[in-house]
């Protein structure tokens, strides 16, 4: 059987092929393609699933009905069922009350058919979410949201890389971006992303700045002007137009917004801001699918570190 903990390593087959970035008509930003990325990390984990005696089994926790969440959930079981990796529900009511959900919590942390467990967020507003989120034993938390883990990434020895700053890297990666000197400017601060994502660049020798709601402006402006990576996770629509951009730069958008019209953007104006980058994603089709696949690389990391 071959070493589960090679995973990235095998799945760098993948970044070193380049069909999977297109160019854009009438301009020579490249795009980079997530879904055919995604597609390509996936068919690699699938035979690496086969290999093992027994799949590799993902538990979501779902409380309520969000249909956002209902949709994000559902692409995962999709994901899981490409892979081969099994895949589990757990649906609570909005009245479950915290110390049910948290006993729940430490039954998967029990069982030893579950190797990976997530809790969809959000919550509820009467659910503390991060003492919920807490509960899950660290080595299970392919999420990386224990206190445990969260801590490891500070450190840079992380146990699980977050599914969507995997995502961003790789996309990075693929960009062929040197981050060693670079200047990055990470908009949003989530637990989720930006607060992460930041530590993470910094890690790997960039100079970091990280801009929100609170910053002004102007100030937005001018740090996205300095910054030869820009990475946008701020769930505003278009916040980033292209005079805001510098000539060259990277452009990574993780936001991914419903109008109310229909239809669904970035926060980054891609018609626009794609006459002045050298490299964009695409919303959809550019960090989303790649955010699955990390999650299912973490599951997969997950079953070999229990079995392993």
């Amino acid at each position: 059987m071959r070493p589960l903990r090679s995973v990235y390593r095998i799945l760098d087959n993948c970044r070193r092929r380049r069909w999977y970035s297109r160019n854009s008509g009438g301009s020579s930003c490249r795009v980079l393609d997530g879904r055919a990325l995604a597609h390509c990390r996936e068919e690699t984990l699938r035979h690496l699933v086969e290999s093992v005696r027994r799949a590799p089994c993902l538990t979501v926790v779902l409380v309520g009905h969000q249909p956002a969440s209902e949709v994000y959930v559902r692409n995962k079981q999709m994901a899981c069922a490409r892979v081969g990796i099994e895949f589990k529900l757990l649906r609570f009511p909005d009245s479950i009350e915290q110390h049910e959900l948290i006993g729940e919590i430490h039954r998967l942390n029990q069982d030893s058919s579950v190797h990976g467990v997530l809790v969809q967020l959000p919550l509820p507003a009467a659910l503390d979410a991060n003492q919920v989120c807490s509960e899950v034993i660290p080595v299970k938390d392919v999420d990386c949201f224990t206190p445990e883990n969260v801590g490891k990434l500070c450190q840079g020895n992380p146990l699980f890389i977050p599914c969507a700053p995997q995502a961003v890297l790789t996309l990075l990666e693929e960009a062929g971006s040197q981050l060693e000197g670079a200047n990055a400017l990470m908009i949003g601060r989530s637990k989720v992303v930006g607060l992460p994502l930041s530590m993470m660049l910094g890690h790997r020798g960039a100079t970091v700045a990280t801009a929100h709601s609170l910053t002004p402006p102007q100030n937005l402006e001018e740090l996205c002007r300095w910054a030869d990576i820009v990475v946008c996770a701020a769930g505003v629509p278009h916040l980033v137009r292209g005079n805001m951009v510098k000539k060259d730069a990277v452009v990574i958008d993780v936001g991914i917004n419903r109008l109310p019209m229909g239809g669904i953007v970035g926060d980054v104006y891609f018609d626009e801001v794609i006459q002045k980058a050298s490299v964009i994603t695409p919303v959809p089709g550019g960090v989303g699918p790649l955010t699955v696949v990390s999650l299912l690389e973490n599951t997969m990391l997950a079953y070999e570190l229990l079995y392993f």
